[in-house]
């Protein structure tokens, strides 16, 4: 079973208001590429974006919010879940990560699902860069023809969560990424 697609259509499914989502992390990659490692779809949970613009209105996503809240309660026994949210300025991205993420055809009534462009995925893998990472990065790459220069423009542009240690960690995966090229 996809555990991404699973957790997603419970949520849409406890939604009585249409919303949307942004994901990345696993999730974004087993529902945002195809031929893809199998292992992809085991993921226990769904990380999202939030956008500075979706935040500035608080009191018209309580609908969001209640959803949630029901379906961490309904996968809870399955250990399913959706609590990795987190505000686009927490997550390495370039800034216009917004305008160039992707639909994804999940086939849900009220939840519209995005994924950033694989720049982007790539960047948010950045923060820690640990072999999983990495091995994803790999995979990515093997997804979209990305230049060494378009890469360094990424790293250049990427707006950093004011948090040294991932600042440090960002830094030194640099080098990493570019030698999967």
């Amino acid at each position: 079973m996809n555990n991404p697609l699973r957790i997603l259509r419970t949520l849409d499914q406890n939604l009585t208001l249409p919303a949307e989502i942004s994901l990345f992390g696993r999730s974004a990659l087993a529902l945002g590429y195809a031929q893809l490692p199998g292992h992809f779809h085991n993921t226990q949970d769904v990380d999202g974006i939030l956008s500075l613009a979706w935040l500035q209105r608080p009191d018209a996503h309580q609908d969001f919010w209640r959803a949630v809240e029901r379906t961490n309660v309904e996968l809870e026994p399955d250990n399913l879940y959706l609590t990795h949210l987190f505000r686009e300025t927490d997550v390495i991205l370039q800034p216009d990560w917004f305008n160039r993420r992707l639909r994804l055809n999940v086939g849900l009534q009220k939840l519209a699902v995005f994924r950033p462009a694989t720049i982007d995925l790539i960047l948010t893998k950045m923060a820690r860069a640990d072999d999983d990472d990495l091995q994803d990065i790999q995979f990515l790459l093997q997804q979209e023809t990305l230049t060494r220069d378009q890469l360094e423009t990424a790293f250049t542009l990427a707006r950093l969560p004011d948090v040294a240690e991932i600042r440090e960690l960002f830094n030194r995966a640099r080098p990493k990424v570019l030698g999967l090229l």
